[in-house]
């Protein structure tokens, strides 16, 4: 997932939210800022964090004012600290202003993202498992969240409901059963097909049918354990639900080579970045 790709394709999103920002005019600028005035400001660190969003940040200063001057001093992916100065801005004061938060807004949430993903990752390490995103993402806002997990060092699930099959709770019992499910999703499959299990006995159920990868929803690292022996040669394995920072490298070391975080997206906490004018 290339950030230049996806810069191409939120221009709307961004316009919106600039418009959701200033549906008419920044009162408060145009009361106290000369529109000609010129000044310079920067983005810096106020807690150590991974970056993302850099060149979303940029992105939402140029529509607003294509005049307005960026440096950034570091890429998305690196490390920074408390202190660190990111970004280097210069151009008209109220342009800078009116684009603050919604730029803001963007590099925080992905930063934020990136950091809590990170954390993940570091967990793992050494082991084989993969640390993934899941489709809870912020309406509108996947692209970016999803990249933000790269950032991180993790790795995207399915992009959306058309990437890959994934059979869960409710598709198998409109099926009829897993074996049922499986069978049919085979019919139209051109990726591996992942089957969400929650016990052994729908696991061994679906490893007969032919499921490339089981998802084990909700499950203890000790089942963990004792299901991808199971698997050992016929699936993957996955383990989704309720994974904590403190639960992941149990996972891991239980036999996952997949480890899929919904709070990637839907829980992690704003990075602390702040624009100052120098």
């Amino acid at each position: 997932m290339h950030i230049n790709k996806i810069i191409g394709e939120i221009g709307s999103l961004i316009r919106a939210a600039l418009k959701e920002d200033c549906p008419e005019n920044d009162i408060t600028t145009n009361a106290c800022v000369d529109p000609a005035q010129q000044c310079r400001a920067v983005v810096k660190a106020k807690q150590d964090m991974v970056l993302a969003g850099i060149p979303v940040f940029c992105a939402v200063m140029k529509e607003v004012d294509k005049s307005i001057r960026l440096s950034p001093l570091r890429k998305d992916g690196q490390r920074v600290h408390k202190g660190d100065v990111v970004l280097k801005i210069h151009g008209k004061c109220a342009a800078i202003l009116r684009a603050e938060r919604v730029a803001l807004n963007y590099l925080q949430r992905m930063c934020g993202i990136a950091t809590l993903t990170a954390r993940y990752v570091e967990q793992v390490s050494g082991a084989k498992a993969k640390v993934l995103d899941t489709r809870k993402t912020t309406p509108n806002m996947r692209l970016l969240e999803k990249y933000a997990v790269t950032c991180g060092g993790g790795y995207n699930h399915r992009m959306d409901l058309s990437d890959q099959p994934l059979i869960k709770e409710n598709h198998i019992r409109a099926a009829g059963g897993i074996t049922a499910a499986v069978r049919m999703a085979r019919k139209s499959r051109k990726k591996p097909l992942i089957l969400e299990v929650t016990d052994r006995r729908e696991a061994l159920e679906g490893l007969a049918a032919g499921a490339d990868i089981l998802l084990l929803d909700n499950m203890t690292p000790r089942q963990a354990r004792e299901i991808a022996k199971l698997a050992r040669g016929k699936a993957l394995i996955e383990v989704s639900g309720g994974v904590t920072l403190k639960t992941a490298r149990q996972f891991a070391l239980a036999g996952a080579d997949r480890i899929s975080v919904g709070a990637l997206t839907h829980s992690a906490p704003a990075a602390d970045l702040s624009l100052l004018f120098e």
